[in-house]
């Protein structure tokens, strides 16, 4: 009876150490592929495009949230809720476009351009609005995801830069065609 539980316990025993073996390997194996994706170097173009293409995107899609609040003007409202869905739908087609393991900021509008409109009210704001933000701000996104379409590297983020391209150029001719309608320069 010893031998047979004696064989057993060495049988038992191999197993069990190479169970041990091959699930060592395989956690060692798993963080390596994983750290090689997230060091991965980005262009400085794709880069830029992921600093200063989201921030004017939130820039933009908050601003429009705080005219469809401010304004009073119906044509400025609904001007800035198509901002919203569109901007919001940019702002999530870039954020899925990046590469895995690159940090892109969820929330991060220009502060000072948002503080410039956030305290008028009536045709003080949709002047300021129309003219700062809608129409100068639009040429600033314009320019992030044009400057990615030229230069970036990055697939993804070129993709994202291209299709996102006509809604902005969408956009900025309705800004034109509203500030022609309120007599701003545009």
């Amino acid at each position: 009876m010893n031998r047979l539980s004696l064989a057993s316990l060495a049988s038992v025993s191999a197993t069990a150490l190479l169970a041990l073996s091959v699930s060592a390997h395989a956690q060692t194996a798993v963080p390596a592929a994983t750290t090689a994706g997230a060091t991965q170097e980005l262009h400085a173009a794709d880069k830029s495009f992921i600093a200063d293409g989201t921030q004017t995107v939130a820039t933009q899609r908050d601003a429009a949230r705080i005219a469809d609040s401010r304004s009073t003007d119906r044509e400025v409202k609904a001007f800035a809720e198509q901002l919203v869905a569109d901007y919001t739908k940019l702002s999530n087609s870039m954020r899925a476009a990046s590469p895995r393991g690159v940090d892109v900021p969820r929330d991060d509008p220009d502060a000072a351009v948002l503080s410039s409109i956030n305290n008028l009210r009536g045709a003080d704001f949709d002047k300021t609005y129309i003219e700062q933000v809608a129409l100068a701000g639009q040429q600033k996104t314009l320019s992030a995801f044009q400057a990615e379409i030229a230069s970036g590297r990055d697939a993804g983020l070129k993709k994202a830069a291209t299709e996102g391209l006509p809604v902005i150029q969408a956009d900025i001719a309705k800004a034109k065609e509203l500030a022609a309608r309120k007599h701003l320069a545009g």
